[in-house]
């Protein structure tokens, strides 16, 4: 029968018996990763240091003042703060202070730099959030802190001492920030009073300095106006009356002058008449411009300018009478002395006559007197109006200034106020906090001693080193399998040969060689055995010695 190429035939299929007889061939190769692995994965997991893991709860206690009667000055989340504590009590100088007390790392001291030795035990420590505690209607917020070191009584010690820690951190810190927003408080309520103080000075400074003038003050002087200037009409009604009585009497002292004229037959006649008709003249003018100024002051003040033009002008012209009139009176005094003796009763009537124009003359002085003394009242009056009117014209402007100042003044005063409120809440709520009566951290758990390592877990290891082992073995089973093309049994004479067997011969073999190599690998397994026990044995040993 024709034999079929080698290279082309494929692999036969493989079954039950194969794959008894595969194992079989290659039982050192499978067994052998097996041990090596299991003995390794022993010793390994026997030297890895046990790691405890102790663990305690602290919880939240809130602060036995409610909080509507007193308001914590700290209004940061329970997590930021336990946040930013750990921060602080894991820091550099904390845990290395903490390694220091308890002498932990000796080893890892000696051979690394202390800042990888600090990040490890960063590691190893663990703050986790803890559901509520407490009953019903009771719950308080908890977190735990957890520490995993070798040697279970210094993880014990090492967690009390944090947990310590957390709690004095959180007496701190609040205190710190009750005693920061009190003092923030105390500074913005005495800025808020120093310019509270200083728009109140500005404010009594303007005050002193606009008298009568203020906003507040113009109704007042709006009434002091209005009688001032009924004041100054009756006293400028007075003048004008006594002027008029002033004219008449300086009418009659005319007549008197020019009987006496007469009386003396003297040639100033013709002047004494002709200054005469001058100032009657003079007296239309005067009496012309009072009536004009009393028609204007019934229409407008005296601060108007036509008021002020007609008052220049009827002075003038009063000036002018008077000059007018000392002339007359000399002139006359000089004719009576030049003039020839009279008789008798020409001298009886030219004395009669110079008594009478004395006594006009006397009157005239008093009512020019009366007139003065009204003038300078009502100058008096008027410079008051003129006072009072200034104030009411300057309110518009000092009323802007003013209403600025008042709400300064109420605007810093409420700023003030607030400041005061909110400064006595900072002190109660620090004089609570120094009596801890605020919110303080309690153990609710203490730190455990743990009775179990965490890790390693040495039944799964050693396991899943057992179980690497073994496929391992299979693995390279398997690869020398593929790679050994060799004929093995009839079944691969008859798939691969495609021949009918006749027969087969057994291999024959020098017994004694035979027994010899079983010997042998009887002798190195179990030599490899027992070393393997004694090594797995001897880590267990001094697991449980260094464990003591």
């Amino acid at each position: 029968m024709q034999i079929t190429d080698g290279f082309s035939v494929p692999r036969r299929p493989l079954d039950v018996e194969d794959y008894i007889d595969i194992m079989r061939r290659h039982r050192g190769w499978i067994f052998g990763p097996f041990l090596l692995t299991l003995v390794i994965s022993v010793v390994g997991v026997y030297l890895w240091p046990d790691s405890y893991v102790s663990q305690a709860t602290v919880k939240v206690q809130p602060q036995q003042v409610p909080q509507n009667m007193v308001q914590s000055a700290v209004n940061q989340a329970m997590t930021d703060r336990i946040s930013s504590m750990s921060q602080t009590i894991l820091s550099r100088a904390t845990l290395t202070t903490i390694i220091n007390n308890f002498g932990l790392y000796p080893r890892e001291r000696r051979s690394m730099p202390i800042e990888d030795v600090i990040e490890n035990m960063k590691k190893k420590i663990e703050i986790l959030p803890v559901a509520n505690v407490g009953g019903p209607g009771r719950e308080v917020p908890a977190f735990a802190i957890q520490f995993s070191y070798e040697n279970r009584f210094l993880a014990q010690k090492i967690v009390q001492d944090l947990v310590t820690r957390f709690i004095d951190e959180n007496i701190r810190s609040r205190g710190n920030a009750t005693f920061l927003t009190a003092q923030f408080m105390k500074d913005e309520a005495d800025e808020a009073k120093k310019k509270l103080d200083d728009v109140e000075s500005r404010l009594a400074e303007f005050r002193v300095r606009n008298n009568g003038r203020l906003p507040d003050q113009a109704d007042a002087n709006s009434r002091q106006l209005q009688s001032l200037e009924a004041s100054s009409t009756y006293l400028a009604n007075s003048i004008s009356r006594a002027t008029q009585e002033k004219l008449q009497m300086e009418g009659g002292l005319n007549i008197l002058k020019t009987e006496l004229a007469d009386a003396a037959k003297q040639p100033q006649q013709v002047t004494v008449q002709k200054r005469s008709e001058k100032l009657d003249e003079i007296d239309r003018e005067i009496e012309g411009w009072q009536n004009q100024l009393t028609v204007l002051r019934q229409k407008f003040r005296d601060s108007y300018p036509d008021v002020q033009s007609a008052l220049q002008r009827l002075s003038a012209a009063q000036q002018k009478r008077e000059a007018l009139l000392k002339q007359d009176s000399e002139d006359t005094k000089k004719a009576v002395a030049s003039a020839a003796p009279l008789d008798t009763q020409a001298q009886k009537d030219v004395r009669d006559l110079n008594g009478a124009i004395l006594r006009t003359q006397s009157q005239i002085s008093g009512k020019d007197v009366e007139i003065q003394e009204y003038s300078k009242q009502l100058k008096e009056v008027n410079d008051r109006i003129k006072v009072y009117q200034s104030r009411l014209e300057v309110v518009p402007i000092g009323e802007k200034q003013y209403g600025d100042l008042l709400r300064d003044r109420d605007l810093a005063k409420g700023t003030y106020e607030d400041l005061q409120t909110k400064l006595s809440k900072a002190e109660i709520a620090k004089e609570m906090e120094d009596r801890k009566q605020g919110e303080v951290l309690e153990p609710l758990d203490p730190a455990s001693l743990p009775a179990t390592p965490t890790e390693p877990r040495r039944p799964m290891i050693i396991s899943l080193g057992a179980g690497i082992g073994l496929l391992l073995g299979l693995a390279l089973a398997a690869a020398r399998e593929m790679k050994d093309t060799s004929l093995k049994n009839l079944k691969d004479v008859r798939a691969y040969t495609q021949m009918t067997i006749l027969g087969s011969v057994p291999l024959l073999e020098n017994d004694l060689v035979v027994r010899r190599r079983r010997r042998l690998a009887w002798l190195g397994w179990t030599t490899a055995c027992l070393a393997a026990v004694i090594v797995i044995s001897a880590s267990i040993v001094y697991y449980n010695v260094t464990r003591g």
